[in-house]
């Protein structure tokens, strides 16, 4: 019998959409048929609860990236609202994908909440927003995916202690997280897996694996050290504008990913025999009788 739990892929979205709604329904549709994810995940902010005035009238870091004048007005650019969210979620459900949203804030959390996906993400940025965990714990029934990158340890133990005070950590899903776009290897401490399921493994409903890095070996290392959920950042066309399709997957990778998961998840099994049906033929055939 097969141990390890199913593979459940998430395509990260984001905002790799550009704001632009009919894109978002092509890489919705293409990560349900070509690439076979279990869900796809969009992002959600209040631009304006989010940022400092500063912040958000302060020009983007980085202008070959920017949808806008300033950082607020590139932000704005790329945020849906909720009706949006919920056609999106509509559509998903049309085409059997789940939809999901990481939420930034507490207004972003109340709005994604009253469509009552399956899972909200909360990003590694905001896993200390107690404000906004807390209203979810007590007001969202779905299970609550967090992020653990550019996180201590003893923060992420505050966080897992937090969700069992309030009878919620078997909803809660942890994932281990590098924070960077893209991730060197050397950077994405895959060996943290073991880590989290040795302290949490028991006390949590999964753990996963969100990573930024480039290509898709490290995801299957991921998932054999026991991050069952892997979801990976998700675009159309790398060399788009903005920051994070370059440490995304196209589709032919995200779909790479899915049969390879897949595949590992079919071979981690033991032999149910010494020799099996496949190899008898071979035995016949091949094995030395003299000895």
């Amino acid at each position: 019998m097969n141990e390890y739990k199913k593979p459940f892929v998430i395509a990260e979205i984001g905002c790799n959409h550009k704001g632009d709604m009919e894109i978002a329904k092509e890489l919705i549709k293409i990560a349900a048929i070509f690439c076979e994810v279990d869900a796809v995940k969009f992002q959600k902010r209040n631009n304006k609860e989010l940022l400092t005035e500063e912040q958000y009238n302060t020009p983007h870091p980085n202008p070959v990236n920017s949808y806008g004048d300033t950082y607020g007005s590139h932000r704005e650019y790329l945020e849906f609202d909720v009706d949006q969210h919920a056609e999106l979620k509509k559509y998903c459900e049309e085409l059997g994908i789940i939809y999901a949203t990481s939420v930034w804030d507490t207004t972003s959390a109340k709005e994604i909440s009253s469509l009552n996906p399956d899972f909200i993400k909360i990003p590694s940025a905001c896993n200390n927003n107690y404000e906004m965990l807390g209203w979810l714990c007590d007001n969202y029934k779905g299970e609550i995916h967090i992020s653990t990158g550019m996180t201590t340890k003893n923060e992420t133990e505050t966080l897992v202690n937090y969700f069992i005070g309030k009878g919620r950590n078997k909803d809660l899903v942890l994932y281990n997280c590098t924070s960077g776009y893209p991730v060197p290897f050397e950077d994405v401490c895959l060996l943290d897996i073991n880590l989290l399921k040795q302290k949490y493994g028991d006390k949590v409903k999964h753990i996963g694996f969100s990573g930024h890095h480039l290509g898709i070996a490290v995801d299957i290392a991921a998932y054999t050290l026991g991050a069952n959920i892997v979801e990976r950042h998700y675009t159309k066309d790398r060399t788009w504008k903005g920051t994070d399709h370059a440490a995304s997957l196209e589709p032919m990778g995200l779909r790479k990913l899915t049969r390879d998961l897949n595949a590992v998840h079919s071979a981690l099994t033991h032999k149910i025999t010494d020799i099996l049906p496949i190899e008898q033929v071979q035995r016949d055939k091949l094995k030395n009788k003299k000895i």
